[in-house]
């Protein structure tokens, strides 16, 4: 009995060494992480804000200019940029396009165009800012070595959160051990309240803690990632190629051109306000539209995939399922890191969970402090 009981000491002896010390270590990281993350939650509503009056167009006329022609009148207008990466459109006749551009002086930018008539509304690089922000989030900007620096913190941040719930866990669920498990006595002293702090807010943020953590893992470690795809059917999306050969006479004999694949996808899904189209890929035999309730940055909500053949306007049958399901997954795998799992509220429940994930290891370090003065 006395040696079971001794064992058991030793073995929350050394979780409480666990939860302590790499958090200790790793502290200013996962603040720096967990801050960056949380000024990302909320960057596409900023974006479309930033925008202002870009969004729409003043008069809504009776055809739209090819979405090629946009694309030329943006290369002679930018020639310094790389072609846009992809295109958002809209459902709503009044709201203009956008275009994701990069060139190395201007870095990441947001061009919204008159789909009628071709003018350049804004040239908006609030995108460029929050660009930033993920790659500080992902790397400290400092390439590879960054992201290895990352990923173990927030490895070390899992462990702290496992262990944390273990040091936690009430011996007893009596009424007293309940109360303190999930109240705080903010009328106590200051030492009292930051580790009741500490302990009640990291219980209530746990669950959106760890969805945060082993997204951001799934999206840091690619063979995690595309091992996650194959459990589920699918492939990494962006590694597929067709060995469909699309050749010059073909592009020169397609009639099915980037609005037609845009406007298809509408009529498809009605209840679908946006579309987007990655116009980076256009060499192919395929127009991949996304059409989705909200799209953002880094994922859509509710989207629908389709892929048109380009030489017969219909949605192509050639196309690997398995293709469409790594798209699923990826998109749910970034819905769920950003926080569009649950409209308003998923992104709110996001950023106070990176609020509180932020603090956690102020008010770890503090609860250390205060017992290494006693």
């Amino acid at each position: 009995m006395a040696s079971n009981l001794k064992k058991k000491n030793i073995s929350r002896s050394f979780i409480k060494w666990l939860h302590l010390w790499p958090g200790i270590i790793s502290a200013l990281i996962l603040i720096f992480v967990c801050i960056t993350g949380t000024i990302f939650v909320y960057s596409d509503e900023i974006i479309d804000r930033a925008a202002g009056n870009a969004r729409y167009v003043k008069e809504v006329l009776p055809s739209r200019m090819p979405a090629e022609k946009l694309m030329d009148i943006l290369k002679a207008n930018y020639p310094d940029r790389k072609s846009p990466a992809y295109m958002v459109a809209y459902r709503d006749p009044r709201r203009s396009v956008r275009f994701n551009t990069y060139s190395e002086e201007a870095g990441l930018r947001m061009v919204y165009m008159n789909p009628y008539t071709g003018q350049i509304l804004k040239d908006d690089a609030t995108v460029y800012f929050f660009y930033t922000v993920a790659h500080l989030h992902n790397s400290l900007l400092l390439g590879k070595s960054g992201q290895w620096i990352i990923d173990i913190a927030t490895l070390i941040f899992l462990i702290e959160l496992v262990t944390g719930i273990y040091l936690w866990w009430p011996r007893r669920w009596n009424k007293s051990a309940r109360k303190g498990a999930f109240t705080i006595k903010w009328r106590a002293p200051f030492k009292r309240v930051n580790y009741d702090f500490h302990k009640v807010f990291g219980v209530y943020a746990f669950l959106f803690i760890l969805i945060l953590l082993v997204t951001g893992l799934l999206i840091a470690f690619e063979p995690l990632g595309n091992a996650t795809m194959r459990v589920f059917g699918g492939i990494d999306p962006h590694r597929w190629k067709s060995e469909r050969v699309f050749s010059d006479e073909d592009k020169a004999n397609s009639v099915f051109y980037i609005n037609d694949a845009v406007y298809a996808a509408f009529r498809m899904y009605p209840d679908k306000k946006e579309a987007q189209i990655a116009t980076f890929r256009l060499g192919g035999p395929y127009y991949n539209v996304r059409v989705s309730n909200r799209i953002g940055l880094k994922s859509a909500e509710s989207p629908k995939d389709i892929f048109f053949d380009r030489l017969t306007g219909r949605v192509a049958t050639d196309v690997p399922q398995s293709v469409i399901r790594g798209n699923k997954v990826e998109n749910a795998i970034w819905v769920l890191h950003t926080g569009n799992w649950m409209g308003p509220i998923g992104k709110l429940l996001t950023f106070l969970a990176g609020l509180i994930g932020a603090t956690l290891p102020v008010s770890g370090f503090l609860i250390w402090w205060n017992k290494r003065r006693k």
